[in-house]
């Protein structure tokens, strides 16, 4: 099953103007100026869904809807933006746990209606709704189940994230719809002759990508003795534009690199200050001198850097048959969107739509946390794709390994 590149930014479109449209209904209840910062459509695995919302408590409103369309739908708030909201609506309705659901339930109602409606208008098609569900859950459990197809161990999530301008306070609106429906819509509004991806294999790809990241982890454990492992791994699909923006404003210290083949691309690995500095000494046989990130701490993680890209690289190359080549990797320390901004730019040259691959891996020994993030050339992920043999999973997976050894 093939969908093509423009459907897949068409769609991402609809959902970030279906957000716009709830959030624009936000503003009008409350008075609260809200932007939608960003939207984009995730291929994971269905274990995955919501992993970003681990370790706070949320409330929020949950549809489910049929149709057209079928699947889930839910708006997500952390429960300080709940009670502000509440309160906004209904001045003192935080402190009456009964008036905060009510309040919630109704915003809720109005911004996901709005939001539900538009994909029907576009799709020129009836989308039904459920009443709209109170929901106060922590973590992924706020998020309803991902859908479970019979032949698919991986689905579609679009997400949108807005912002309170102003405040550091965002929420979400998730929508999780079923996997055959979504894709065979795609096809219906694409043309698939021309720059398609063919589903099965950008699963393929991304399972691989998995693998990638498990020996990676195992490589960090080989070298620092951490017990680490890998979490994450996930395909997104955004504007150009909106990539930076999902690495966030935190500041990291990593590497980058650029690599040349099929597909080309840029690669970075990073680390938050914290864990930087905890890697990095773990890797040193010695106490380091002086406070933050110092220049030994870069250098060991110029290293390990080095070491995780080449097993990435060289790991598509095996899995996707290509050769595949990288510079040697740049060393940096700057805010997140400061890093990807420049890289974003040098492939939105060539293309609108961005592919940005991800990957985390976590110990529970010490503070750490360590982000993969690929951006490959569009066209020429698409052409590699096409030529990968999907029967041949279970020997790439093998082959993955060999590298990382």
């Amino acid at each position: 099953m093939n969908v093509d590149i423009q459907s897949l930014g068409t769609f991402n479109q609809l959902a970030h103007e279906g957000a716009q449209q709830a959030t624009q209904s936000l503003a009008q209840m409350t008075g609260i100026d809200a932007v939608v910062d960003v939207t984009k459509i995730t291929l994971l695995d269905r274990a995955d869904v919501g992993d970003d919302l681990t370790g706070a408590e949320f409330v929020g409103v949950q549809f489910g809807f049929e149709g057209a369309l079928e699947g889930e739908t839910v708006l997500v708030f952390d429960r300080d933006s709940a009670d502000t909201i509440a309160d906004s609506l209904m001045p003192g309705a935080s402190d009456d746990p009964a008036m905060a659901q009510s309040s919630v339930e109704e915003i809720g109602n109005i911004m996901m209606s709005g939001f539900i409606d538009g994909w029907a208008d576009y799709l020129d098609s009836t989308i039904d709704h459920s009443p709209p569900e109170y929901i106060e859950r922590s973590g992924a459990d706020v998020l309803p189940d991902a859908p479970e197809p019979d032949e698919h161990q991986q689905v579609f999530v679009f997400k949108s994230e807005i912002e309170w301008v102003g405040e550091s306070v965002n929420f979400y609106i998730y929508m999780l719809p079923e996997y055959d429906p979504l894709a065979e819509m795609m096809m219906e509004h694409g043309d698939t002759d021309g720059d398609a991806i063919p589903i099965d294999k950008l699963q393929t790809f991304n399972e691989m990508t998995t693998s990638g990241t498990q020996q990676a982890a195992g490589n960090v454990e080989m070298m620092t003795g951490i017990p680490t492992t890998a979490e994450v791994t996930e395909i997104s699909f955004a504007p150009i534009e909106d990539v930076p923006k999902q690495i966030g404003t935190d500041t990291y210290v990593g590497t980058v690199v650029e690599f040349t083949g099929t597909p080309s691309g840029y690669l970075m690995v990073l680390f938050d200050e914290v864990s930087a500095v905890n890697v990095a000494e773990a890797m040193m046989p010695v106490e380091v001198e002086g406070d933050g990130v110092t220049d030994q701490h870069k250098a060991a993680i110029e290293e390990l850097g080095n070491i995780m890209t080449s097993g990435f690289v060289d790991g598509w190359a095996n899995v996707l048959q290509t050769s595949v080549d990288h510079t040697p990797p740049r060393l940096v320390h700057d805010m997140g969107r400061s890093i990807v901004d420049p890289l974003a730019a040098q492939v939105g040259q060539h293309q609108e739509h961005a592919f940005i691959i991800n990957s985390t891996m976590r110990t529970d020994d010490i503070e750490f946390n360590a982000e993969i993030h690929a951006l490959p050339n569009e066209k020429e992920l698409r052409e590699a794709l096409e030529d990968l043999d999907v029967e041949r999973a279970d020997e790439t997976d093998a082959d993955v390994e060999q590298i990382f050894e």
